[in-house]
């Protein structure tokens, strides 16, 4: 079943560019939490192409293995809830937010919308399944993005916006799709073809959106952050 295409929004970038920011080989060394088996085949013209089952003719490779389910809470997880009020702390990280969106061409305004929708920008905050700091990475997405601290903020910005870049390229730029990826998994919106049908990351994306747009229209980042 091929992904579909969910919004005129996109954040394309040549494969080419894409393998000289990271590294295509990087891409594959630890699956992290993807829900659904991820197959992949590069052409003779250098196109990667995915799919979420294998062709039959041995063209496709396994990239991802999943189990086409999301990810429970973990036993053993300590959450911490988000308690930085100051509003210095919209400002903050400023520096890493633009030369991460600058090194992966992520937009800077999706970036932070992603921290203020994961962390509200406070880099101790840990969810109940055990995502960490700044931009809420899985352990194992954090190992994936050569991630060594979570809890660190530069990196943890880093490693996020990294992975913003490859589903972006995985879904061929497509915004919500990027945005669907980043809370449920590329495996899960592999497999359902586009925005999984979870209330939870249907209102991600809403949520990821709206901050987006108000990052674009409003220039000063601090207004834009406070809740409407």
């Amino acid at each position: 079943m091929p992904v579909t295409s969910t919004s005129g929004s996109s954040l394309r970038l040549p494969l080419r560019a894409l393998a000289a920011a990271l590294g295509l080989a990087a891409l594959a060394l630890h699956p992290g939490s993807a829900h659904a088996d991820i197959f992949t085949y590069t052409d003779a013209d250098g196109t990667v192409h995915f799919s979420n089952r294998s062709s039959g003719d041995g063209r496709f490779k396994l990239y991802i293995k999943g189990d086409g389910r999301r990810s429970p809470a973990r036993a053993g997880v300590n959450p911490v809830a988000p308690s930085d009020k100051s509003l210095e702390r919209f400002s903050r990280y400023d520096a890493w937010i633009r030369q991460a969106a600058a090194l992966y061409q992520i937009p800077e305004e999706l970036v932070r919308a992603v921290i203020k929708c994961e962390s509200d920008y406070d880099p101790r905050a840990v969810s109940p399944v055990g995502a960490q700091g700044l931009m809420q990475l899985m352990p194992e997405t954090a190992l994936r993005m050569q991630v060594r601290d979570a809890f660190d903020a530069r990196e943890n910005i880093f490693g996020g916006t990294r992975y913003l870049r490859i589903l972006a390229n995985l879904f061929n730029g497509d915004l919500d799709l990027t945005i669907a990826g980043y809370n449920a998994g590329e495996g899960a919106v592999m497999r359902y073809g586009g925005i999984p049908p979870y209330a939870e990351t249907q209102a991600y994306v809403t949520r990821v959106r709206t901050y987006y747009a108000r990052y674009r229209t409003t220039r000063d980042t601090t207004l834009a952050s406070i809740e409407p």
